[in-house]
């Protein structure tokens, strides 16, 4: 099979060409922030914490009924059993093995439906965060922004001029007086089995 290279080349070509008029015409000019910071400095991430604390305990609730149903049925499984005809035994195990089924799949939902909220808490105020970026970014002649927290406080910049640094522009632009860097990422809770 023939290829035929002409239009990769051209491609390539055209590409090139506009980086390079592109590299002619706007000076590059890089800055960095963290958006972490900014989310936690932010009115909103207290709100958010606290929707996805009562929502956490809400799983957790159902879970546990969940759980004591399980418990109050394997200790009546357990005290008759020995009483029970062999058909009725059968049938009180695949109950009992159906609500374990139950609890795991609860417990697994949970933590998905917990993400999500997160997510869909956190979307709006992230992109808020965004635009506010973007405002900077031009209003500072700004051609590269990069987020300095790549999580648990670790940065994938190794080198970073504090001059660039427009955390503190980015949060007066929304408002917020800036304070000093404390970053508590609001994070997803686990919804775990009690008693572990």
């Amino acid at each position: 099979m023939k290829m035929n290279l002409k239009p990769i080349i051209l491609i390539a070509v055209t590409v090139f060409t506009a980086f390079q008029v592109n590299a002619q015409t706007k000076p590059l000019k890089i800055g960095y922030t963290n958006v972490e910071e900014i989310l936690y400095q932010m009115p909103e991430s207290k709100q958010i914490e606290s929707e996805l604390k009562t929502y956490r305990t809400q799983l957790e609730t159902q879970l546990q009924t969940k759980m004591s149903e399980f418990e109050e049925k394997a200790k009546a499984y357990e005290a008759g059993s020995a009483m029970m005809a062999a058909s009725v035994k059968s049938m009180k195990e695949q109950e009992l093995q159906g609500l374990q089924t139950q609890i795991q799949n609860f417990q697994k939902d949970a933590e998905v439906d917990l993400q999500k909220k997160q997510n869909d808490l956190i979307e709006p105020v992230l992109n808020k965060i965004r635009k506010a970026i973007d405002d900077v970014a031009n209003e500072n002649g700004y051609t590269w922004v990069f987020n300095s927290d790549s999580g648990y406080g670790q940065s994938n910049i190794l080198k970073m001029p504090k001059e660039d640094e427009i955390t503190a522009l980015v949060l007066k632009k929304l408002g917020i007086t800036p304070k000093p860097a404390t970053t508590a990422p609001v994070t997803t809770p686990k919804v775990t089995t009690p008693g572990k």
